[in-house]
């Protein structure tokens, strides 16, 4: 039977140049950075250079008339493998799979791996040969597996379910074997389970060939994976030759999704795509963060931020962060690596070649609803776009192509025309005599008479870009553009949804950002911290779901120009809001005329609501104030702002109640400083000291500084069981503490 071992620890790293490679070779343990950066204002060369990364591998018995070969999830960019001095593998692409094939160089005894990575923007290797806005962290940064397989093997599965909407479902398995021998005489046992591991339907079929197929129709009871029911089956083939017994389970689910001109269609009815774009990186290690983090991300975009798509902008992502939308029902539209440049043709058949991989990657999520086959923004090429389309709907006709571009009357060779429109920023040209404009007329972007199915894939971001500790009135418009958005995104049913950009801020080259090396267009910060914008995606959510009451203010007489803390804006799915302010109580309920396409429009309080009274309480002596939300007469949450806010505690909050030895994961802590009524002090930009102790290890430095009153960091488990214990002194705060068990 095949086996499959993770290899992620005892790897020896260190610079390529000889003359620093002995005096800087460590040992590493993956996923890892080729070099850690700081938080902002680095220079991105540091890891433009060539890494290298050495292990041994013990031979044992079972690789005795079997194939053997590393399986490498991600390594950026240019990797070169040999095993005992010989290449057997060179992969040009940084977000693709690849196999490193050992079986005939292994020797009995020791067999020393090495892997050359490149961080150069080698401009003959997709996404690189013009400009990117994102950095590409050089490193081995995903797992690295070593797998043992008899001479016949199971090398991938396509599930597909074509029948998805029936009573009686069919499900077939399109099984590709590879190996040096052929499958003459075997036998492919098939078995499909549900989530309790219940037999639903087994069949064998004879091989005798090298792509065999196994259909199994009528099955009744299948339930269908949706977003809020994302039920889950397993598809387990055991493979019989003469050459051994080999095995593969994949998870797949049933589903029908399609975009059309009246929306997309999900299970038979129409749903409303709100969603961000996600880069892959993270603050110091960029993209070397384990399947913890990968998993939280989902969970954040899904249960934090209430989206239900996500956007893997601009290359294929972690296939953990995947297989967690899979999980927890979150959709996701992923796309080739690049960035508005296309290259020559060596370079298009690259990409050409991305697009395969990613889909035989990625074919059996069933997540995954659109693939992304054109160069992120890039200008129209007939006859390579031509190539992509051609190459997805070969491989994959169950699902539809996009192609993201933000030129308007551009060509469509895609399924879907998905368009980044930046409109809402441009009535601050003084070029241009447009008005205030959320979303482009579908018409006008694309330039056809004839509806076609649409997608809006970015927004806001740079156009109005805001870092955490920005002044409140930023963060008001901030906010209200994000609304803006997604009401007019809501109000046309043309529109299948808006994907907002993005997720989170991240680091960037100098020619993109605030020159501080980060672009600030999240809606939360680099850890993870929701910015006020964050909310207007969560409170979109039903309060069944989620409650959300966030009031975009620090409640300061002074902060706001002019003074004053109107318009009030309270981002929340309660039905009414009450204000109490010097012992006047004033009642708003959302704002249904300015944003009537919203599931839940914000609350927002203006002066024109507020009596002749409770104006006259508005003084110069600032005041405590009250708000209380209210579903269906019932109060359900309420916020204290306090006239005096003064640093009260520090807060340590982290992701999960424990850290995996064995998986050697990450886990975020998040750092806030609170008022005396649980206030997060948006101003406070303290320091705080960071120390561990235990089996577990601090990514990153240990004197961060509060921006935006939060901070945060990662621990790393280091393989031992224990109690890790977290202190954070802050000299104004004193001293924090939280003990994680690592089990």
């Amino acid at each position: 039977m095949a086996q499959k071992i993770r290899m992620n620890d005892g790897w020896r790293f260190a610079p390529a140049s000889p003359d620093d490679a002995s005096k800087q070779a460590v040992f590493v343990t993956l996923p890892h950075t080729a070099v850690e950066l700081p938080l902002n204002y680095f220079d991105e060369t540091a890891y433009q250079q060539a890494f290298i990364y050495q292990r041994h591998i013990d031979w044992t018995d079972q690789m005795h008339d079997h194939e053997v070969w590393l399986q490498f999830d991600g390594a950026m960019a240019d990797a070169h493998v040999s095993i005992n001095g010989t290449q057997v593998a060179h992969h040009s692409d940084g977000y693709t799979p690849f196999r490193a094939r050992l079986t005939p160089h292994l020797t009995r005894g020791e067999n020393l791996v090495t892997v050359t990575i490149s961080g150069v923007e080698n401009p003959d290797i997709p996404p690189f040969g013009g400009r990117i806005d994102y950095l590409t962290y050089a490193g081995i940064y995903r797992d690295v597996w070593l797998v043992t397989a008899p001479k016949t093997y199971i090398e991938h599965v396509k599930i597909e379910t074509p029948d998805a909407m029936e009573a009686c479902k069919t499900v077939l398995a399109r099984v590709s074997l590879g190996g040096a021998q052929g499958a003459a005489g075997g036998t492919l046992h098939a078995v499909i389970r549900d989530g309790a591991g219940t037999t639903i339907a087994a069949q064998s079929v004879d091989v005798a060939g090298d792509a065999p197929e196994i259909r199994f129709t009528g099955l009744s009871g299948m339930a269908l994976w949706d977003l809020d029911d994302p039920v889950l089956y397993t598809l387990d083939l055991e493979l019989v030759t003469s050459a051994g017994a080999d095995r593969d389970v994949t998870s797949f689910g049933i589903r029908h999704a399609e975009f059309t001109a009246q929306g997309f269609v999900l299970n038979g009815r129409v749903l409303k795509l709100r969603g961000l774009n996600r880069h892959q990186s993270f603050p110091y290690w960029g993209y070397a963060q384990g399947r913890r983090s990968q998993e939280r991300d989902a969970e954040i975009l899904k249960h934090d931020l209430g989206c239900n798509i996500v956007r893997t902008a601009h290359y294929p992502q972690s296939p953990w962060f995947l297989d967690h939308c899979d999980r927890i029902g979150l959709l996701v539209f992923e796309e080739i690596p690049g960035w508005q440049h296309i290259g020559d043709e060596t370079w298009k058949a690259r990409a050409v070649a991305n697009v395969e991989a990613m889909i035989r990657r990625d074919w059996n999520h069933p997540s995954i609803i659109l693939w992304g086959v054109r160069i992120n923004e890039s200008q129209d090429d007939h006859a390579f776009y031509t190539h992509t389309n051609k190459a997805a709907r070969a491989l994959d006709p169950t699902r539809q192509t996009g192609g993201v571009r933000f030129l308007t009357d551009s060509e469509l060779l895609e399924d879907v025309y998905t368009m980044n429109d930046f409109i809402l920023g441009d009535f601050e040209k003084p070029d241009t005599n447009r008005p205030r404009t959320p979303l482009r007329p579908v018409a006008e972007t694309t330039g056809r008479k004839d509806p076609v199915p649409y997608l809006v894939t970015e927004y806001n971001g740079h156009m109005y870009p805001t870092k955490a500790g920005d002044p409140e009135q930023r963060h008001a418009e901030h906010t209200l553009r994000h609304l803006e958005v997604l009401n007019a995104a809501y109000g046309d049913p043309q529109i299948s949804g808006a994907i907002g950009w993005c997720m989170a801020d991240y680091n960037t080259h100098k020619d993109f950002g605030s020159g501080d090396r980060i672009c600030h267009h999240g809606v939360t910060d680099m850890f993870r911290n929701l910015k006020p914008a964050g909310y207007a995606y969560a409170s979109q959510q039903s309060p069944d779901q989620r409650l959300v009451f966030e009031p975009v203010t620090v409640w300061a007489r002074g902060e706001r120009n002019i003074g004053g803390v109107l318009p009030l804006i309270i981002l929340t799915n309660c039905d009414r809001v009450d204000l109490e302010y010097g012992g006047v109580t004033t009642r708003v309920t959302p704002d249904h005329d300015r944003f009537p396409h919203l599931p839940h429009p914000p609350v927002i309080i203006e002066a024109r609501h507020l009596s002749k009274d409770a104006l006259g309480r508005w003084g110069m002596a600032w005041r405590d104030g009250l708000l209380t939300g209210y579903l269906n007469g019932t109060p359900v949450a309420t916020r204290r702002f306090v006239a005096d806010p003064v640093p009260t505690q520090l807060q340590l909050c982290a992701d999960a109640d424990h850290l995996d030895a064995a998986a050697q994961d990450e886990m975020r802590v998040i750092v806030r400083g609170l008022d005396q009524a649980g206030n997060l002090l948006r101003f406070l930009n303290d320091t705080v000291q960071i120390a561990i102790d235990g089996p577990a290890r601090l990514i990153g430095p240990d004197c961060v500084t509060l921006s935006g009153g939060a901070a945060g960091f990662w621990l790393r488990a280091t393989g031992q069981t224990g109690q890790a214990h977290i202190t954070v002194q802050s000299p104004r705060f004193g001293t924090a503490r939280l003990t994680l068990p690592v089990r």
